[in-house]
């Protein structure tokens, strides 16, 4: 339901931006559709006028344009038709929709900054043994307070969110990233350079975070406790592990290492745990469980609590100016993101469709408002940059024809245009066809 209402605020934004400038150029516009096949709801304000409707199947829209190549045109209307506009019009009217999109985007980001939201503080957890955030020298509980991309310029970092955003950038270009970190107490200043190049796989995904070995800070703090090996030894939620035989747990993510080395090639071996719980000092000895699947080692116990938030928010001005720079710097990244898929150099498997969309659309929603603003903005910036593209049958590529007519003095042929539309509906569709399969192999 949520990726449906998300997707119905898209497609009637970017249709409504090719509306307006047609109307406002004189233009006809017959229909304003949002959705394909069967008419469910229809609405004509004034006889002659545009008919608005709403159709069964919701993956998309159109506005129909009164047009000689489409049906025949009465004299006294021909001014009024999309063919006879001049170049500078037919262009304008075709590059409104995306660009709506793009306009929403900032809209939204700016949204979120003025409400603000709590994120999490970008405090670094323990990072994975040969991680390029070991080599880095990062450290258990350090605080990363600014980044830069070349050393020179740094830029203020908010929260965790912020940190992985300008971590996945300098992944695609690829490059490393400068972080300028603190402890807790914000002394001990030093400067730590990550070593992204050095990555052997780079695809912005999920799971890149933990190559990179750049976690979020946890207290060793015990969760929710499983029928297992720990609750059988008396570990119960709240206990906060201090050691593991005789090593200082440093966080959640050290703890967890700590464990798995106890299950070596599916073989586990005792440990003992020595615990706070109040004011006493508790020492339990077991042996952890052993996935089946993985051959890993579990206590099979939830770890981590209280990670620090803080409240990021913007002024008014300072909030519109980081919405404009959010949907510039997505609307870069995901052409990186394409450029590499084309070349070679980054996994189709990143290439994502609608199931992918719809659950992350479930998630956003469930976590808050905020969230599903965020997730809205990022499609609808996908969803511009896809639009721009010069792909015929998609927006770009009319773009592209128009620039052709502007450089030549004349249009694309009838039989070009239509072999033109006839391929850019085969790439679309083999596209879509490769983001469906990705979607389900990811989620299934």
């Amino acid at each position: 339901m949520a990726f449906l209402l998300a997707l119905a605020v898209l497609i009637v934004i970017h249709e409504y931006g090719h509306y307006r400038v047609a109307v406002a150029c004189g233009v006809k516009v017959l229909r304003f559709s949002v959705g394909f096949g069967k008419v469910l709801w229809r609405w004509q304000p004034r006889p002659g006028g545009t008919e608005f409707v709403v159709c069964a199947l919701p993956l998309g829209g159109y506005v129909s344009m009164l047009d000689e190549r489409e049906a025949p045109v009465a004299p006294q209307e021909r001014h009024r038709a999309f063919n006879n506009q001049a170049l500078w019009r037919r262009t304008a009217i075709v590059a409104a929709g995306p660009l709506a999109n793009l306009l929403l985007a900032v809209l939204l980001f700016a949204a979120v900054h003025w409400i603000g939201s709590e994120e999490p503080k970008a405090v670094l957890a323990w990072p994975t043994a040969g991680s390029v955030a070991e080599q880095a020298g990062v450290r258990s509980s350090q605080w990363v307070r600014e980044v830069s991309h070349d050393g020179v310029t740094w830029s203020p970092v908010r929260s965790m969110s912020d940190l992985q955003w300008q971590l996945a950038q300098a992944t695609l270009r690829p490059a490393p990233l400068h972080l300028r970190v603190t402890e807790l107490s914000g002394t001990a200043e030093r400067t730590l350079v990550l070593d992204i190049p050095s990555l052997a796989n780079r695809q912005v995904d999920a799971g890149l975070m933990q190559r990179l070995g750049v976690g979020l800070w946890f207290e060793p703090v015990i969760g929710p406790v499983q029928p297992g090996p720990a609750a059988t030894a008396g570990v119960q939620a709240g206990d906060r592990v201090l050691r593991v035989d005789d090593v200082p747990v440093l966080d959640a993510a050290h703890l967890t290492h700590l464990i798995r080395a106890h299950g070596v090639e599916g073989v586990a071996t005792p440990m003992v745990w020595h615990v706070q719980r109040g004011l006493q000092t508790l020492r339990f000895e077991f042996s952890p469980a052993i996935d089946p699947t993985t051959q890993t080692a579990r206590a099979m116990v939830q770890l981590g609590a209280n990670a620090e938030r803080v409240l990021v928010r913007y002024g008014l001005v300072e909030g519109l100016q980081a919405a404009v720079q959010d949907t510039w710097e997505r609307a870069g990244m995901n052409l990186q993101m394409l450029g590499r898929m084309l070349v070679g150099t980054e996994s189709v498997k990143n290439l994502s469709g609608a199931l992918t969309m719809a659950d992350f659309a479930g998630q956003a929603v469930r976590l808050g408002i905020t969230p599903f603003l965020l997730y809205l903005a990022s499609i609808s910036v996908g969803l511009g940059v896809l639009n721009l593209l010069p792909v015929p049958i998609l927006d770009g590529g009319h773009l592209m024809y128009y620039l052709f007519e502007a450089l030549t003095g004349r249009p694309v042929s009838g039989p070009w245009l239509e072999r033109l539309q006839r391929g850019g509906m085969v790439l679309l569709l083999m596209t879509m066809s490769l983001a469906l399969f990705n979607d389900v192999t990811r989620l299934f």
